[in-house]
């Protein structure tokens, strides 16, 4: 079955940086797209980050583009979002998430295999 288990969320300052990761098994990892769902307090879900199959087309939210960096190590069948400057309004539950193409995680995700346990990443002075 599909497992996608996250962790790297925790607490950090406006202006910090985060590194999050996602171990990946039980589907062909290299040809899934994978990327990452937040949904915050009070609010929808929201495709923040895509990379396509085999390391295809990478595709972002235009609220966190040219912060947030998404790859993936098809050796280690793991995907990391590295965010950088991170804002209050990143706080959120962040689920590492696998569909057939990004367009099913961005912008608007369904459809997608996720975990369901998400990390806490939460930005606060």
């Amino acid at each position: 079955q599909v497992q996608l288990v996250e962790s790297g969320g925790g607490l950090v300052q406006p202006g910090g940086s985060l590194r999050l990761s996602c171990a990946a098994s039980g589907f062909s990892f290299n040809t899934f797209a994978v990327g990452w769902v937040r949904q915050a307090p009070g609010k929808g879900r929201e495709g923040v980050a895509c990379i396509s199959a085999s390391n295809g087309p990478l595709f972002y939210a235009d609220s966190v583009k040219g912060r947030f960096t998404i790859s993936r190590d098809s050796a280690t069948k793991t995907v990391y979002l590295h965010m950088s400057d991170l804002k209050s309004e990143d706080t959120a539950v962040y689920t590492c998430a696998a569909h057939n193409t990004c367009g099913g995680l961005m912008p608007e995700p369904r459809g997608y295999y996720s975990s369901g346990r998400g990390t806490q990443v939460t930005v606060s002075a």
